[in-house]
């Protein structure tokens, strides 16, 4: 009764307003401030608030979200994005179902430098469909293979959301990058083993056929993109910098490239910068309010209430992360990734700390479930982009997608049961 009481103020509160479209953090703010003020809450206290708001962004790590949203911005403006589609279709485009293969290739190396599923959709996203139409692609492949890939973004390093995962919950950035490498690979492996599928079941063919030549123009061109992931895995492998340096380090690295000998100018570089900015500010505002949010929840001992209900059902640490990668299904259908893991990073980090559950791994499943909910509707964001960067409606979408749940899912059993996917290389090779 305690609980289901609390959660009603608590969780009520801020589904209600989240529901007529109050922005997450203002939502998160006014379900802090009804609470304190309720009966059943703490006592209103302006100063230990002020206090949390501030001390919950004072972190080096929050500074590699610029960094990476600079980034991936600074290359998408310079037309890093058409070069790595360009190297990919060369490699692979000849095989049998060849442009599929090219759009989750080039997914993946994206991944790499960009860290968001929502700049690979709407960066790659127009390119990768329209190619796959051009060479007589059904519409419903071409948009499940464009979304589906999309999400290999945030599990790749760098990650946006890992980021934040990495703040809220005080664990190392650098070794949650790391423990992305495994699933984000896997994840396009899968999908490249379903593209094979259906291309030989709709009897798409190649793009061409293979020349070395344009192997190595297309390299040519990619090269400067293709130093980024290397720079970035190789430097945190080496222990030559953290993965806050390494944003810094290849945000240099691409105004240096882009500007002498790319068609970046000074003023398209500070348009990213100022848009890069806002979103860097949007993002740190939920941080911050999500620090309040998580006192307050210990205030109400949410967690141990929620642990208490949870070990009352099970206490062997699979089912219960199965039990919350329900909830993260449930929640990621209407909830936009980064609100979700701000809201319940600081309630749930108590619960897996009582069951044993290493949260590494727990970090990784948490943002595999998520982008999954990208892609589900009703909010699912990516199917939203994709309507809006191609020529299909928001049902045609929708539809498209559902067959491309299989590999994702398959994915994210696997690295449930098998924790080392995640835990063996930051535990082997980490900081």
């Amino acid at each position: 009764m305690e609980l289901a009481l609390i959660a009603l103020l608590f969780l009520g509160t801020l589904l209600v307003l989240y529901a007529f479209g109050v922005p997450v953090a203002v939502a998160m703010g006014a379900t802090v401030l009804t609470v304190m003020v309720s009966p059943f809450g703490p006592d209103l206290n302006p100063s230990l608030l002020s206090n949390q708001l501030l001390f919950g962004l004072n972190s080096f790590t929050m500074l590699a979200i610029p960094f990476y949203l600079v980034l991936g911005r600074l290359m998408n403006r310079s037309g890093m994005t058409e070069d790595i589609f360009d190297f990919a279709n060369a490699v692979v485009g000849h095989i049998r179902g060849g442009i599929g293969y090219v759009n989750v290739t080039a997914s993946m190396i994206f991944s790499g430098m960009s860290g968001l599923a929502l700049a690979d959709a709407a960066g790659l996203g127009r390119i990768e469909y329209s190619a796959m139409r051009e060479y007589d692609y059904d519409k419903d492949v071409a948009l499940g293979i464009t979304g589906s890939s999309a999400i290999i973004g945030p599990i790749i390093p760098p990650s946006v959301p890992i980021i934040i995962y990495g703040v809220l919950a005080e664990e190392s950035i650098s070794d949650l990058f790391l423990a992305g490498i495994v699933p984000g690979l896997l994840i396009g492996a899968v999908l490249l083993g379903m593209v094979g599928i259906v291309a030989v079941r709709r009897g798409y063919g190649g793009t061409g056929t293979f020349e070395i030549m344009n192997v190595l123009r297309t390299f040519s061109g990619a090269f400067a993109a293709l130093v980024i992931p290397v720079l970035i895995v190789g430097g945190i492998l080496s222990g030559l910098f953290t993965a806050t340096e390494a944003g810094a380090i290849t945000v240099v690295y691409v105004l240096i490239v882009g500007t002498v000998w790319g068609d970046l100018t000074t003023t398209a570089v500070l348009e990213e910068i100022r848009d890069a900015t806002v979103e860097t500010f949007a993002l740190t505002f939920i941080i911050a309010v999500a620090a309040a949010y998580g006192l307050v929840a210990l205030e109400l001992r949410l967690p141990m209430l929620m642990a208490d209900a949870i070990t009352g059902v099970t206490e062997n640490p699979t089912m219960v992360l199965l039990l919350l990668v329900l909830l993260f299904l449930l929640v990621g259908t209407f909830m936009e990734t980064i609100a979700a893991i701000s809201i319940l990073v600081p309630v749930l980090m108590p619960v897996i700390d009582m069951v044993g559950i290493d949260p590494i791994h727990f970090g990784i499943v948490m943002i595999l479930t998520l982008m999954i909910g990208l892609l589900t509707p009703p909010l699912g964001v990516i199917l939203f982009v994709l309507e809006k960067v191609t020529d299909a409606t928001f049902e045609e979408v929708m539809y498209a997608v559902i067959p491309w749940y299989i590999p994702l899912f398959l994915v994210l059993i696997l690295v449930i049961f098998v924790p080392e996917l995640a835990t063996y290389i930051p535990y082997e090779y980490g900081q």
